[in-house]
């Protein structure tokens, strides 16, 4: 099992405690979030709630860190950013320093914790590939430990809609 590294561990699997109307509101605004002056009412309307009712529901997700973000993603290559899978091999007692250094970069994306002699995983940034080997060497540079760049050669997965 992996654990997604945000300020704490998180447990990969779906949240037992989520009814029907949060998973009709997860289906919706995953893949949809609607673009209006008033998105929570639109989030309602397709949900059988209120706009308070669906601001809250989706406020307490967002809390429970069922939901990590609402944003735009970009296909970041056709902008002219650059990004790479990262590892290192952590001590145990420097996890939480090495974490804690790469969360401080607004370039990684996402980290994780395996069960492996690559213990910690990371995605990486930048507006060009110059700016992500530098980001990766400051990290080094200051935790002393080495970091495996690994850049994507092809890209096969774009998009992903879970069925809830």
């Amino acid at each position: 099992m992996q654990q997604e590294l945000d300020g704490g561990a998180i447990d990969s699997r779906m949240d037992d405690n989520l009814d029907a109307v949060d998973r009709a509101i997860l289906g919706f605004i995953q893949s949809g979030f609607p673009l209006e002056s008033r998105p929570y009412a639109a989030v309602g309307r397709e949900c059988g709630l209120t706009e308070h009712e669906a601001y809250n529901r989706v406020r307490a997700m967002k809390a429970r860190k069922i939901i990590r973000r609402i944003g735009a993603n970009f296909q970041s290559a056709k902008i002219g950013f650059r990004s790479t899978l990262c590892a290192a091999k952590v001590p145990e007692d420097r996890l939480s320093e090495f974490v804690s250094e790469v969360n401080s970069h607004p370039g990684v994306t996402h980290n994780y914790l395996r069960e492996h002699e690559y213990n910690i995983w990371f995605t990486c940034i930048g507006p060009s590939w110059e700016a992500v080997c530098e980001l990766l060497d400051s990290i080094t540079a200051k935790t002393g430990i080495a970091i495996m760049n690994l850049p994507a050669e092809r890209l096969y997965k774009i998009k992903v809609d879970f069925q809830m």
